[in-house]
C-alpha cells in the first residue's frame, strides 16, 4: 500500500519513541488517523470525550515524564478546543506536539466550511507552527517540530490540509527552480544538561559565603536535583521554601523545608522571607514579587536552566544559566559549612508550630466536612509513590497543605497559567505513562464538572485513577477573591442541592460513594483506593471554609470586614468556620 503523509507522520512519530496520541477524530483528520491505524501496533490513539481534555492529558503525560506529549484534533473547532490544555504547556515549560487538520489547499481562502487559519491562531502558543503545504515537506518538518518542542520545552503545532493528509507521501508535485531542497533529517535530538560557569559559580559563592540568614527557594525546574538541594541547604543552615509546582522537589517533612510560598503557602515561610539577608533562588522565576523580600533588603542568587528568566523578579547579583543539578554540584564544594545556625533553627521552630496547626484543621468532628480533613484522609490513605493531580481553585490550598511529599510521591497542577479542570485528565495521561502507579486527582465539583465525561474515558480505557471531588457547590476560590477585595460574594455558587457526581461514576461503570457524613470519609477514600479499576469520592464539604492566608495581613483583614459590612451572605456560618479553625489551631 502507498505510503501517504499522514502514515509517514504516524511512522516517525514511532521513530522519535511517542507510544500515545491524545485526540478526538474527525473529517478533518481522516488522512491522519488513517496513517495511526496503519501503525496502531507501535502507537496507540486515546479516543476523548472533549479535545481540551485531550491537549490536558498530553501535558500531564509530559509533565510527568518529561517525554513529549502528543495531542491531535480536527480543523477548525477540535483544533480551537486544544488550545487552554496547550498554553498550560507553553506557561509552564513541558513539551508537547499538537497535531491538527486544515480544509485541503483548494478552497483555502473561500470561506469554506470550518475554515479557521490555525497557523494564525496558533501564532502566539507554538514556538514550531507550520502548516505543511507539500508531502516533500515530509518527515523533515516533523523532526524540526518535535526538536523544538524538547529543547525548548514549549509548544509545537503541525496542520494539515485534507489533501495533503491522504497524498503520497513521496509525491513531487511541483518543478523545482531554486536551489534548495527538501528538509532531509533523521529522528533524534541533543538536549544537553547546560553547565554552569566557572566564573558564574564563583560569584555565586562569594555572595552565598557572605550570607547569614539565607533563604533557599526552590520549583519546579530542580525536580532532578534533590540530593543537591538538600546537600547545599544542610551546609548553608538554609531553610528551604518551596514553589506550589516544586512542591515535590524535596519531602514536606524534611526539617529543612519550612514549605510552600504565596497565598496558598505557609506562615514561617511568609515571614522568613522578609527576615533574610540573602535570596538563593534554584529553578523558579517565581511570580508574585509581593512574597519575596522587598528590594535592597537581600542579595539574590538564582540558578535557571533558561538565561531569559534570570533577574526578572528581583535584581540578581549572582545569576547562573545552567541545570540545577549541575549547578548545585559544583556550588557544593565552594561553600564553607555554616557556624551559625540560628535562623534556620528558628524557622525549624515554627514549623513544627505550623505543622501541629494544620494536623489539628484535620478535625474529624466537623459537619459540614472540613476540606483539610478530607484532603488528610487521601494523604493518610495513599501509597508513598502516590502521584498526585490537582485542579485550581481553594483544592490547590488544601493540597498545598495537606498532601504530604514523602517517599517517590509527586505532585502536579496548572502552575502559570492556573486553569480549572486539568485534574482529571491530567490523571488519565500520567496514568497511561505510569499503569503501575496510584494517581489520584483531586477536584473541585467546578472543575471536574467541565470535563467529566473523560471519567468514561478512563473507564473504557480500564485505567485505575482515583477521583476525589471536594465538593462545596461553588466556584470557592473566586468567591473569596471577592471577599478580599472588599465585596461582598455575587453569582459564585450554584443552587442547592449539591450534584451527585458518584452517581455520574457509577453510571459509567466504576466505583462511586457520595459523602456528607464525616465518619463515613475514611471508609470511602480507602476503598476507592483498593477498588481494582476507576473510583470517585464525591464528598460535601463545608462551602464557607475560607482558604486563609499563611498569615493574614492588616489589609485583608480590612476588607475582609467591609465585604460583610457591605452585605456578605452566609456571613454567621463563615464566622463560625474561621473560629473553630482558630480554636483547633490554639488546642493544636
Amino acid at each position: 500500500m502507498t505510503e501517504i503523509v499522514g502514515e509517514s507522520l504516524a511512522r516517525r512519530l514511532v521513530e522519535w519513541g511517542v507510544d500515545t496520541i491524545f485526540g478526538l477524530p474527525g473529517d478533518g483528520i481522516n488522512g491522519l488517523m488513517e496513517g495511526f491505524r496503519r501503525q496502531r501496533e507501535k502507537i496507540r490513539f486515546i479516543l476523548v470525550h472533549h479535545e481540551e481534555a485531550a491537549a490536558f492529558m498530553a501535558t500531564g503525560y509530559a509533565k510527568a515524564t518529561g517525554r513529549l506529549g502528543v495531542c491531535a484534533a480536527t480543523s477548525g473547532p477540535g483544533a480551537i478546543h486544544l488550545l487552554n490544555g496547550l498554553y498550560d504547556a507553553k506557561l509552564d515549560h513541558v513539551p508537547v506536539l499538537a497535531l491538527t487538520g486544515m480544509q485541503e489547499t483548494s478552497v483555502l481562502g473561500t470561506h469554506y466550511q470550518q475554515e479557521v487559519h490555525l497557523d494564525r491562531l496558533y501564532q502566539d502558543l507554538a514556538a514550531y507552527n507550520l502548516m505543511i503545504t507539500n508531502p516533500q515537506q515530509m518527515p523533515g518538518v516533523v523532526d524540526l517540530a518535535i526538536r523544538n518542542a524538547l529543547t525548548r520545552r514549549t509548544v509545537s503545532h503541525l496542520t494539515f490540509p485534507n489533501d495533503i493528509q491522504v497524498a503520497a507521501a513521496a509525491e513531487d508535485p511541483y518543478r523545482h527552480v531554486g536551489p534548495g531542497t527538501p528538509p532531509a533529517s533523521m529522528p533524534n535530538c541533543s538536549v544537553a544538561p547546560l553547565r554552569p560557569a566557572e566564573d558564574e559559580l564563583v560569584r555565586a559563592a562569594d555572595v552565598l559565603r557572605q550570607g547569614h540568614k539565607i533563604a533557599m527557594l526552590v520549583g519546579v525546574g530542580a525536580r532532578h536535583a534533590r540530593d543537591e538541594i538538600l546537600a547545599v541547604a544542610e551546609k548553608l543552615a538554609s531553610p528551604i521554601v518551596k514553589t506550589l509546582p516544586g512542591k515535590f522537589t524535596v519531602p514536606d517533612d524534611h526539617p529543612l523545608t519550612t514549605g510552600g510560598l504565596g497565598l496558598l503557602g505557609t506562615a514561617p515561610s511568609e515571614e522568613l522571607m522578609e527576615e533574610c539577608d540573602t535570596l538563593f533562588m534554584v529553578g523558579t522565576s517565581f511570580p508574585y514579587g509581593k512574597y519575596l523580600p522587598q528590594e535592597g533588603q537581600a542579595r539574590v542568587v538564582q540558578i535557571d536552566a533558561d538565561p531569559t528568566l534570570l533577574g526578572i523578579r528581583r535584581p540578581t547579583e549572582a545569576p547562573v544559566a545552567a541545570d540545577a543539578k549541575l549547578a548545585l554540584q559544583a556550588l557544593l564544594p565552594m561553600l564553607e559549612e555554616a557556624k551559625d545556625r540560628s535562623f534556620l533553627e528558628k524557622y525549624q521552630r515554627r514549623m513544627d508550630d505550623w505543622r501541629s496547626d494544620m494536623k489539628a484543621l484535620q478535625d474529624p468532628s466537623r459537619d459540614p466536612i472540613a476540606p483539610q480533613y478530607l484532603m488528610g484522609c487521601v494523604d493518610e490513605a495513599a501509597s508513598d509513590d502516590a502521584i498526585l493531580t490537582c485542579d485550581s481553585g481553594t483544592i490547590a490550598t488544601w493540597a498545598a497543605r495537606h498532601w504530604t511529599i514523602r517517599g517517590g510521591r509527586e505532585f502536579y497542577l496548572s502552575g502559570n497559567l492556573a486553569t480549572m479542570a486539568p485534574g482529571l485528565p491530567y490523571a488519565i495521561g500520567i496514568q497511561h505513562a505510569y499503569p503501575g502507579r496510584q494517581v489520584v486527582a483531586f477536584v473541585g465539583d467546578g472543575g471536574f464538572a467541565m470535563l467529566m465525561a473523560d471519567f468514561l474515558t478512563a473507564v473504557r480505557h480500564g485505567l485505575p485513577i482515583k477521583v476525589v471531588v471536594n465538593n462545596n457547590n461553588s466556584y470557592g476560590q473566586i468567591l473569596w477573591e471577592q471577599i478580599i477585595l472588599g465585596y461582598p460574594e455575587y453569582a459564585v455558587r450554584h443552587q442547592r442541592p449539591e450534584a451527585d457526581f458518584a452517581a455520574w461514576a457509577r453510571a459509567c461503570g466504576a466505583y462511586g460513594a457520595k459523602i456528607k457524613d464525616p465518619g463515613d470519609l475514611p471508609g470511602a477514600i480507602r476503598e476507592a483506593l483498593a477498588h481494582d479499576g476507576p473510583a470517585l469520592v464525591d464528598c460535601d464539604v463545608d462551602p464557607n471554609e475560607p482558604p486563609m492566608p499563611g498569615r493574614v495581613k492588616y489589609d485583608q483583614a480590612k476588607h475582609f470586614a467591609e465585604a460583610f459590612l457591605r452585605g456578605q451572605p452566609h456571613k454567621a456560618s463563615t464566622l463560625a468556620a474561621v473560629a473553630r479553625d482558630k480554636i483547633n489551631e490554639l488546642l493544636s
